[in-house]
């Protein structure tokens, strides 16, 4: 376990400790076994999905009753309950793992090695939010709410689909610099609770503003997929809808969101990591490429 410097102290990490910490951790993570490393990556995938799937439900039939700008605040405060899952908990996130490229830049990590574990941890993410999604929808939880949660679901799926390629890249941008931003203060934290503080505002953000996260969208895009082909009759009648209603949402376009917003990610994790690097640690010179696991 990486251990944080002894400062006597309740204060929170200064900032070039944040960035030490944030270096550390990136090694830590490439040398995590291959299996721990894919558990922890299916745990995060669950993790943002049972935050996407909060949303939604609180969110659902709720316009018409709320304004706007308070139906969006509800819902990216409780999606951020994802993130507070995968730090809290302990999982292995993409979009958050892009700050390792912090350790590459110092020459701590090789570019083989960081793309490896940016590969494994995606697949993972996914195969954990697309199985929540696929239970959810067994368990018929797009008739909740009378329908409203299928209906929402959709709707929102249908709206992400539509976003051209630079519209997504841009969105997921913002969205991972957001997420990273909320990683990185996780970094200076001496508490569960600072953590959690740390964590909420920024994710509440960038869900309130309606940005993409690749992960959140392998959820969504797969529990709508499988309500758009799988759903009852009855759920139909529900919400006065048919399936060509949502004629955006197919394989094809959740495919294609996934990989531009992915992109967006990407660029936008990896900019938070090296703006951080470049400021606190490019001095360091500390090129360790074959250093092993903190103890």
């Amino acid at each position: 376990m990486l251990e944080v410097p002894n400062h006597n102290s309740i204060d929170a990490l200064l900032p070039r400790e944040m960035a030490e910490r944030a270096e550390q951790i990136g090694v830590d993570k490439t040398h995590l076994e291959i299996g721990s490393l894919m558990a922890l990556a299916v745990l995060a995938g669950a993790f943002v999905g049972f935050g996407s799937m909060f949303s939604i439900v609180v969110t659902a039939g709720a316009d018409g009753v709320l304004p706007y700008g308070v139906i969006r605040l509800l819902g990216g405060t409780v999606f951020s309950l994802g993130l507070i899952l995968v730090i809290v908990g302990g999982a292995e996130l993409f979009t958050g793992n892009n700050l390792m490229i912090m350790a590459c830049a110092s020459g701590r990590v090789g570019a083989g090695a960081l793309l490896r574990a940016w590969t494994l941890v995606y697949i993972g993410n996914f195969v954990g939010a697309a199985g929540l999604a696929l239970l959810v929808f067994l368990a018929a939880g797009y008739e909740h709410g009378n329908g409203a949660v299928g209906m929402t679901a959709l709707a929102g799926a249908n709206a992400k689909v539509s976003l051209s390629a630079t519209q997504a890249v841009i969105h997921g941008v913002l969205a991972n610099v957001l997420v990273c931003l909320a990683t990185w203060l996780c970094y200076g934290a001496r508490s569960t609770t600072d953590k959690i503080l740390a964590i909420v505002f920024p994710i509440a953000a960038f869900s309130a503003a309606g940005f993409e996260h690749s992960i959140a969208n392998m959820y969504l895009l797969t529990f709508a997929l499988l309500t758009k082909s799988g759903a009852e009759s009855m759920f139909w009648d529900l919400i006065a809808k048919t399936p060509s209603s949502f004629s955006h949402l197919t394989v094809f376009g959740a495919l294609l969101n996934l990989a531009w917003v992915t992109v967006g990610n990407m660029i936008g994790g990896v900019l938070v990591g090296i703006i951080y690097w470049f400021i606190y640690l490019r001095r360091s010179g500390r090129k360790v490429a074959s250093e092993g696991p903190a103890s």
